[in-house]
């Protein structure tokens, strides 16, 4: 597996650790919620032959809110899964260069995700949709998604703009 070409991240200051930090303990909480809530419907599902009524829909948002708060982080440390078969193929500047454009793509595309989701998510809220058993307004939990589609959008864009800083500042006093 390859490692990150660069390791200056926007991810390696300040209000974005701390951001971090409160995406992960809501990531967790909700990992741990989503644990405790299988266990006790297994338990009443096969011990008891009564399940957790609504424990399907739970599971549901719980997991919504695992993969979407911890989204940003992965991105923004750009800690991804990748196939790295033809990386020896290019240099590390082509290497930099395609991981910038991945990472412009993919911010784009999350931003417009996060756009339609919202639209989505409003026209929930104002038409009163509700899960099926618990009756939770899903419009919360999709509103919930775009944020984190936003964030994770402005994370990225900042992690290139942050770079190409770096790199004219350290070729601007690397010639003086």
């Amino acid at each position: 597996m390859s490692t990150p070409i660069t390791p200056d991240r926007v991810m390696d200051y300040g209000l974005a650790i701390s951001l971090a930090r409160i995406f992960k303990i809501v990531a967790a909480i909700a990992l741990f919620f989503l644990m405790a809530l299988t266990c006790v419907d297994v338990i009443g599902r096969y011990v008891f032959n009564n399940p957790l009524t609504g424990s399907t829909e739970l599971t549901e948002f719980a997991v919504a809110i695992v993969v979407f708060a911890y989204l940003p982080v992965i991105s923004w440390r750009e800690e991804h899964i990748v196939v790295d078969l033809m990386d020896n193929l290019f240099s590390t500047r082509m290497q930099r260069i395609r991981s910038n454009i991945i990472n412009i793509i993919i911010a784009v595309s999350l931003i417009f995700l996060g756009l339609r989701i919202e639209v989505l998510a409003s026209r929930s809220l104002r038409y009163g949709q509700v899960s099926e058993y618990m009756e939770f307004p899903v419009g919360y939990i999709m509103w919930f998604i775009a944020i984190m589609c936003w964030v994770t959008a402005i994370g990225l864009m900042l992690n290139l703009l942050h770079r190409g800083y770096r790199r004219l500042f350290t070729q601007n006093s690397d010639s003086s």
